[in-house]
């Protein structure tokens, strides 16, 4: 990452600690800007900025950095309300509807996104797209007995579809559930993102696709202008 991104970065994650009050039970995102989101948390609980929180996580990566940082956790089952839920994504549309999963995370994702009273999402300039799946696979696990048959269902609805595999290992990539993931392109993308969220999780063997329809409340974006970084507040259309 050069110095500008990181920077960018930065300023997004700082953005949306900003939002932060204390005695907020807060979903914790996953990705490189999530973890800086989290490490600017952590720094303000340190100092005594912020106190009171307790986190939820949405992956085992975000857990590990969380605890490392002294951020009191507790498990999606043992809460009864998430206030505030910031994580990152791999692409945004103008309607804030999203493609998440590059890190095989969306299904804690969406389970917290979803808890949350309010959802904010985090990105830099180069997640903004105009359609989503031009550029960006969308993500689907499915159970490990289930793959092929579900790969043919969702080649069948005009997918090209693979089996997601292991860089430092061999063999597919496992979720923290257990599971393996498909990754789909469509030729001209998503043209409806809730529609096909819906046709894709009705297929047996599929426990959550990428697409996270109707839950962004809000949209950090990190830009550089001027050789400086600057945070973008998006609005809706």
């Amino acid at each position: 990452m050069s110095d500008l991104q990181d920077r960018m970065k930065q300023a997004v994650a700082a953005a949306a600690v900003e939002q932060i009050h204390d005695g907020m039970v807060l979903g914790l995102g996953s990705g490189s800007t999530a973890a800086l989101m989290i490490q600017a948390l952590g720094a303000k609980l340190r100092s005594g900025e912020l106190s009171g929180i307790t986190g939820v996580t949405t992956s085992f990566q975000g857990e590990v950095l969380a605890a490392e940082l002294g951020i009191p956790l507790q498990s999606l089952n043992a809460i009864d309300h998430i206030d505030l839920a910031i994580d990152g994504a791999d692409e945004v549309d103008p309607f804030f509807q999203l493609i998440k999963g590059g890190g095989a995370c969306h299904v804690q994702e969406k389970l917290v996104a979803r808890r949350a009273k309010r959802f904010v999402v985090v990105v830099d300039s180069s997640k903004l797209v105009e359609r989503l799946n031009l550029a960006f696979l969308l993500p689907v696990e499915v159970l490990p007995g289930a793959w092929r048959q579900v790969k043919a269902e969702l080649e069948g609805m005009g997918a090209e579809v693979t089996l997601r595999m292991a860089v430092l290992k061999a063999g597919p990539v496992v979720t923290d559930q257990g599971n393996l993931v498909l990754d789909l392109r469509f030729a001209n993308g998503i043209e409806d993102p809730a529609s096909l969220e819906a046709q894709i999780n009705n297929l047996p063997g599929v426990l959550e696709n990428g697409l996270f329809v109707g839950l962004t409340d809000q949209v950090l974006v990190g830009e550089i202008v001027d050789g400086e970084p600057q945070v973008r507040d998006l609005q809706k259309r």
